[in-house]
């Protein structure tokens, strides 16, 4: 999978708005809605400088934050209402989602996972609609991921799982898939599986001191965006109870990580074209 596909996608899109605006000096609106915190909006706006974009003369970017998934419609309505020439949609299908179901003209362009199965778009080759973007391989990986927590740790017996619950309310038959799929991953490697919930950041805490009194082998964190913007913190708590973590995203292995497994997708290597950006990975402290 190739993650450059975002970019050249919003590329292709503001092409004709920035033919367009050295005609006529106008600044173009791109509306930004993510579940949480994006690692990647610091290299998103200075991507766009370097195609040419600068923020304040050409374009402003007006970057809305859920932090949980029942703000997320609001916010999508809230951004459609200013009328942006086009919508950045971060976080998974779930905000891709959330910016569909209130327009369907402007053009969004998302990062996300299971968008076909998700009703995102109609197919992978034809995606027709306002919404086009890069698919994502993320929660897929889950029993992959366990199946190598078991490897680097073959002693371990009880893995503890983290995941969000608040998902479930906009996509409860994927999840509980995705949940179906994991416990018979976990029963086939003889590991029985803990689930412990956080809905938002100010959860994590509390779901550590379960960890500690419970005592599991293993930790493995869900791909939601919720955790990735904590994951300073996970990774501070797992450090402080020695307990190995397995992750879905390598940013949290480069703020001392156990490992992770999972698609790259730094940002920099993506705005650069860099074909390092693709496919899986193993990251290791």
């Amino acid at each position: 999978m190739r993650l450059i596909g975002l970019v050249l996608a919003l590329s292709l899109a503001l092409a004709p708005l920035a033919a367009e605006a050295q005609q006529k000096g106008k600044v173009y609106r791109i509306g930004l809605l993510s579940i949480a915190t994006v690692t990647y909006i610091d290299a998103f706006r200075q991507g766009l400088r370097d195609l040419g974009y600068v923020e304040g003369r050409t374009i402003v970017i007006e970057y809305r934050e859920a932090q949980s998934y029942e703000r997320l419609p609001e916010l999508a309505k809230e951004l459609v209402g200013l009328k942006p020439d086009i919508i950045v949609s971060a976080g998974g299908s779930l905000v891709a989602r959330a910016v569909k179901a209130v327009t369907s003209t402007i053009p969004v362009v998302f990062l996300a996972s299971d968008v076909v199965a998700g009703g995102l778009v109609a197919s992978l080759s034809r995606p027709d609609g306002n919404l086009t973007g890069l698919e994502i391989v993320t929660t897929q990986l889950d029993a992959k991921r366990l199946e190598i927590l078991k490897e680097a740790l073959p002693t371990i017996t009880k893995v503890a799982l983290l995941w969000n619950p608040g998902a479930a309310a906009y996509n409860a038959s994927n999840l509980a898939d995705q949940r179906r799929g994991m416990e018979a991953a976990a029963q086939a490697l003889g590991v029985r599986l803990g689930m412990l919930e956080a809905r938002d950041r100010r959860e994590i805490d509390t779901v550590f001191r379960t960890i500690q009194r419970e005592d599991p082998g293993a930790l493995l964190v869900g791909s939601d965006a919720i955790f990735t913007s904590g994951r300073q913190r996970i990774v501070e708590l797992a450090t402080q109870l020695r307990i190995p973590s397995m992750y879905g995203w390598r940013e949290f292995v480069e703020v001392g990580g156990f490992m992770s497994y999972g698609t790259s997708c730094v940002p920099a290597r993506v705005l650069r074209s860099d074909p390092g950006g693709e496919g899986d990975e193993r990251a290791h402290p």
